[in-house]
């Protein structure tokens, strides 16, 4: 049985899956998978050994006939090499592709989650039927990616996409890219935690209903966490959140100006923290647009797996362009 092998490198988790070729086309099931959370300690070093190890466990030590790969973090398309994670040390220009290549003998290709994630819901997803799309993960990080007239654009050094370091408060708090008020730094789930961590730390009065899901722990704060404060009334997890929200419909709309898509698909953690969160983002991208200016804004059809269903996509593509040249 000819196997794909697609697999996502997360900004805090590891998933892996393999399909049976063809027989996902007209199922959409997965032969085997497997996703691992990683340690606070995490490094480049360690994510390639725990990988390389779920793989060939799913695998069951036969090697597949091509691989598509997921990287949360710039990536050069062309040559598969990793530039660098903003969130993960001993990534820096790591040339992935040609490593996975030597362990599995059989062809790969690497591009950043975001764009391999819209490649997914394009094709497998809420944006089957548009031309037009961009998705945007709203999770440890904020990443963008885009399909033009059908296609992935990627820009011309595979940068194309970068929307989470679009400044959308010149007065707001510093990025780890070194600017200040970017959309990561306002929207993310890893920056979201942390500033409702320092607020508790500096007002030990404020936010019982965070402190108590916590169980005191702040260090334990997510953007999980603050999704669950603020259903159940926490004023100051819903601050924090209906200023992520506000931020991204900010970026929505200025996008929307920009490039004129048909459609905007939003997927990651942070993206399900309810109506009111969804409602902020639409309401604020519409007030940012201009008024001739039309689109839709969905959430991710694929879920957390958008990125390795686009990753299924792009090994499906490495196959036909092999055929294609026999």
């Amino acid at each position: 049985m000819d196997k794909l092998l697609a697999l996502d490198f997360g900004g805090t988790k590891l998933t892996a899956g393999v399909i049976a070729v063809p027989d996902h086309r007209q199922q959409r099931d997965w032969h085997a998978y497997r996703r691992v959370f990683l340690p606070p300690d995490d490094h480049a070093h360690y994510e390639i050994r725990t990988m390389f190890s779920l793989a060939k466990e799913l695998l069951d030590n036969q090697d597949p006939i091509a691989m598509g790969v997921s990287f949360g973090g710039p990536v050069d398309y062309l040559s598969g090499t990793v530039r660098l994670s903003h969130h993960v040390p001993g990534w820096e220009n790591l040339p992935l592709c040609e490593m996975l290549e030597a362990e599995f003998h059989a062809p790969a290709q690497v591009d950043n989650d975001a764009n391999v994630a819209a490649i997914g819901e394009h094709r497998y997803g809420a944006g089957k039927g548009y031309a037009s799309l961009m998705y945007i993960t709203i999770s440890t990080g904020v990443g963008g990616g885009w399909i033009l007239d059908g296609k992935p654009w990627r820009g011309v050094e595979s940068m194309a996409g970068e929307i989470g370091h679009t400044v959308v408060d010149p007065k707001g708090p510093r990025c780890l890219c070194g600017k200040k008020g970017c959309l990561e730094r306002l929207a993310s789930g890893r920056y979201m935690a942390q500033d409702a961590q320092i607020i508790l730390k500096e007002q030990p009065d404020e936010g019982g209903i965070l402190r108590q899901l916590v169980g005191g722990h702040l260090d334990a704060i997510s953007g999980e966490i603050l999704s669950q404060a603020a259903s159940q009334g926490e004023p100051l997890a819903w601050k924090i959140l209906q200023r992520s929200a506000w931020a991204l419909g900010t970026a929505i709309g200025n996008a929307a100006n920009l490039i004129n898509p048909q459609l905007f698909v939003l997927g990651g953690g942070v993206t399900k923290a309810g109506v009111r969160y969804w409602d902020v983002i639409r309401t604020t991208a519409e007030e940012t647009s201009l008024p001739e200016v039309h689109f839709e804004i969905l959430p991710a059809a694929l879920g957390d797996d958008a990125p390795l269903w686009g990753a299924v996509a792009l090994a499906e593509d490495l196959l036909e362009r092999k055929s294609d040249k026999t």
